[in-house]
């Protein structure tokens, strides 16, 4: 008790003593203060946890809408909720928040010099998630790099490879780069050439071609398929093949025909060419 009352007595300048700030009135107004504060860190977390929860919802709710896109809008709602109560907690123990927030963005600007490379992929990420050039489960060509889209984050974006290998690409090149989405679209356009020998009858040889093609289910009726002579090669007469077909289909469908026109013309007895040199030797 006597330490405590020698506490109490000490003097802080100026005659003032320690006990004369501990008066009921401000043990009251620092214990209000205290309760106060709780109450908004509270309501800050569930208020910012229920509204990031609704904008989750929004695109689980409607399948045409990117689910990236609002798990991001919701954190940030989220973020921006509970700063804005830092700041509430702040002015409610007198803290001058004016010169705390200056203090807070010349920190962000030092913080952001030396991070230019991560905030560029960041920033990079922001404009892929809010502009959706490229999905999750998209067929893409990327930054050199062919495969499906797995991952998108603020930083980086995950793809697979034909042969299952990840492949972690900087947004910075993604958003910086062309990109080739073979996903976007149902349909396209399959291709072959094919020669046969100037001796061949040429009509026969597009009615084998195209009836071959075209009797397949994958291939389209509309647009019009397309086959007619395109080339007079060295030792060919070549014929350009063009049918739309389903994305998913286009490699197996090209793959497929291939194997199928050659052995159909090789039924119809057309000939299929393969570069020759003829020597002709002169005596003198």
């Amino acid at each position: 008790m006597d330490a405590l009352n020698s506490f109490l007595e000490t003097d802080l300048g100026n005659g003032t003593a320690i006990g004369d700030f501990l008066t009921y009135e401000y043990i009251a107004a620092l214990a209000g203060s205290l309760v106060g504060a709780i109450a908004i860190i509270v309501v800050a977390f569930f208020v910012s946890g229920w509204l990031r929860r609704k904008i989750v919802k929004i695109a689980l709710k409607y399948e045409e809408l990117d689910d990236t896109l609002f798990i991001f809008l919701g954190n940030i709602v989220r973020y921006v909720v509970l700063i804005f109560a830092a700041l509430f907690v702040l002015n409610t123990f007198g803290v001058q928040t004016t010169s705390f927030i200056a203090a807070l963005g010349a920190a962000g600007l030092a913080i952001g010099l030396a991070l230019q490379g991560t905030l560029s992929n960041v920033a990079a990420g922001v404009m892929i998630i809010l502009f959706r050039p490229v999905r999750l489960g998209d067929f893409v060509t990327v930054a050199g790099v062919s495969g499906t889209v797995k991952d998108i984050s603020l930083n980086t974006t995950e793809l697979a490879t034909l042969d299952n290998v990840q492949v972690i690409v900087p947004n910075a090149n993604v958003w910086g780069s062309v990109i080739t989405n073979y996903s976007v679209y149902d349909t396209r356009r399959a291709e072959w050439t094919f020669g046969v020998s100037y001796g061949s009858n040429l009509a026969e040889a597009e009615r084998v071609i195209r009836d071959t093609i075209l009797s397949d289910p994958r291939a389209l009726q509309d647009p019009e398929p397309f086959c007619q002579v395109n080339n007079l090669g060295d030792s060919s007469v070549d014929f350009l093949v063009r049918v739309w077909c389903k994305s998913s289909d286009k490699f197996s469908f090209e793959a497929d025909m291939k194997r199928q026109v050659k052995e159909a013309l090789d039924r119809a007895g057309i000939e299929i060419p393969f570069p020759t040199q003829t020597l002709i030797q002169v005596s003198e």
